[in-house]
């Protein structure tokens, strides 16, 4: 099976999201104008879905929390981590020059264009800067992909359920059962969410931005709930509300990419004076 990058391993993801959510809105270009993949690499699709499904237990996460969570990575601005996360970009890929940075500002861009709040344009900006975890080391199968609870059962509506009957989880009767180690309704706040690039930028913003940001940032890839609803019994009233939010960013993530990439020394100013306005003048990851 042929390797790919992370870059790459993004694309066949958004792509494969894509093809499961067809009754969203089609983006601007025409579907065969995007990446095509053969065969072999889908089935890399399906390959990273499996080392996901099979190691995303409950003691990885709490594990990966503990270590990533004392944020003593790097500290920098933001614009140094955006940079940082530019070296993720694949040269060998055919198909596009985009860096991350010009991913983040057509997501960031479109949303200023329809008039959003200061908040809302800066957390498209930052959605996918978790995906530094890759230059620190991380394998992709626990920095991207679709992400879900762990300590509980797996719903049916994950990508690939299949996979988990060989997560270790799976045969545990309490992390095995519909609540596991949750109480019902208790609240997304009280889960613990798969390893990966959303719940690390969460965590990094959790003191800079509004709950509605937050929460797009933690669920943006959350698409066992918030697009087949798998999850109600652990939510509550608020995170119903919150996810208001989360189903208005995410047509943002994935259909903003345009032909015509946006122009990063125009538009880094704007953002520059932005970040201020929120966050400190460096980060810790």
């Amino acid at each position: 099976m042929k390797k790919v990058s992370p870059h790459e391993m993004e694309e066949l993801w958004e792509e494969d999201l894509l093809e499961r959510y067809p009754e969203n809105p089609a983006p601007e270009k025409a579907k065969e104008e995007f990446r095509n993949y053969d065969d072999p690499k889908r089935e890399t699709v399906k390959e990273f879905y499996r080392l996901n499904h099979i190691n995303q237990t409950y003691d990885f996460v709490l594990e990966k929390e503990k270590e990533f969570l004392k944020f003593d990575k790097k500290e920098i601005t933001l614009w140094e981590a955006v940079e940082f996360l530019n070296t993720l970009v694949d040269d060998s890929d055919p198909d596009t020059d985009l860096d991350q940075t010009q991913h983040l500002l057509q997501t960031s861009e479109a949303i200023r264009a329809d008039g959003h709040p200061e908040w809302f344009v800066l957390t498209g900006f930052l959605h996918d800067l978790g995906k530094v975890l890759c230059l620190f080391g991380e394998p992709q199968w626990c920095v991207v992909g679709d992400t879900f609870p762990v300590g509980c059962q797996h719903s049916d509506k994950i990508v690939y359920p299949e996979f988990f009957k060989q997560n270790p989880d799976s045969q545990d009767p309490l992390l095995n059962s519909k609540y596991g180690v949750y109480k019902p309704n208790c609240g997304l706040d009280q889960v613990h969410m798969s390893w990966g690039h959303d719940e690390y930028i969460y965590q990094i913003m959790k003191d800079y931005l509004p709950e509605e940001g937050l929460a797009m940032l933690r669920y943006h890839s959350f698409y066992a709930q918030h697009r087949e609803k798998a999850y109600d019994h652990l939510m509550n009233k608020d995170d119903h509300q919150l996810f208001k939010w989360v189903d208005k960013f995410n047509p943002y993530d994935l259909y903003s990419k345009a032909a015509v990439p946006p122009n990063v020394k125009e538009l880094r100013p704007y953002y520059e004076d932005l970040a201020a306005k929120f966050l400190p003048d460096t980060l810790k990851f």
